[in-house]
């Protein structure tokens, strides 16, 4: 096994910016809109998972349980995207996320291979938003994604379409819904946030602040040493 990466995989909500917030906000509203309370500890729930997960989530949250047809479910979902992409027309460079930038400037140097694995549609508007759009040699399209995470679907893609063997990616991801799909596809797993939710890391931080190339390549080298 190579003791050094060839392709770095990062979720973008909660990653490369904080649009996390954005989705919690649009699903707050739809929430209230349903006479269901979309609060911080059920929006745990919904990182990482694709729209439609998510509804069904906070449908099953409600003190009373209701069955939906599938025409009501995707017309609730696209009604949340609408006011999910009202707010992130306000997004700008300045909402990359500390770090980031600099990181992604590192490892582009270092002719490592870059993707975006988002479970969001809205992924390559955000990226143009963040005018980083060049920054990435491909961004996985949830439309094109029967799985969402924690499958490891996302992640297995990028890598195909990358040419890169799984063993040699790197995923980063601020979800335990996201760290558990790195490790099913046999990547390395680099967590940001706390050790309680984000168990399955290979290597953990809490903050973007604290991501440093030398020290996940060297994190990297050592989980393939003993693999």
């Amino acid at each position: 096994m190579s003791t050094f990466p060839k392709a770095v995989i990062f979720d973008l909500d909660g990653v490369i910016t904080d649009t996390a917030e954005f989705h919690f906000l649009a699903w707050k509203q739809l929430g209230e809109e349903l006479g269901i309370e979309v609060d911080r500890e059920l929006n745990e729930q919904l990182k990482g998972v694709s729209r439609l997960q998510s509804l069904e989530r906070i449908i099953a949250a409600a003190p009373e349980q209701r069955v939906l047809p599938t025409e009501e479910l995707q017309r609730l979902a696209a009604k949340k995207n609408v006011h999910y992409t009202q707010l992130i027309q306000s997004v700008s460079p300045d909402d990359i996320l500390p770090g980031i930038d600099t990181l992604i400037k590192e490892l582009r140097i270092g002719g490592i291979k870059l993707a975006v694995g988002s479970a969001s549609r809205n992924a390559q508007f955000v990226l143009e938003r963040l005018e980083l759009t060049g920054a990435f040699d491909y961004v996985v399209d949830a439309a094109n994604i029967k799985y969402g995470k924690p499958d490891p679907e996302t992640f297995i893609h990028a890598a195909d379409y990358l040419n890169v063997p799984y063993e040699a990616c790197i995923g980063i991801e601020d979800s335990a819904a996201g760290i558990e799909a790195i490790k099913r596809a046999g990547m390395f797993a680099v967590g940001i946030g706390s050790k309680e939710s984000l168990r399955q890391a290979d290597y953990l931080v809490p903050t973007t602040n604290y991501l440093d190339m030398i020290t996940i390549l060297a994190k990297f080298s050592q989980w393939n040493s003993e693999a």
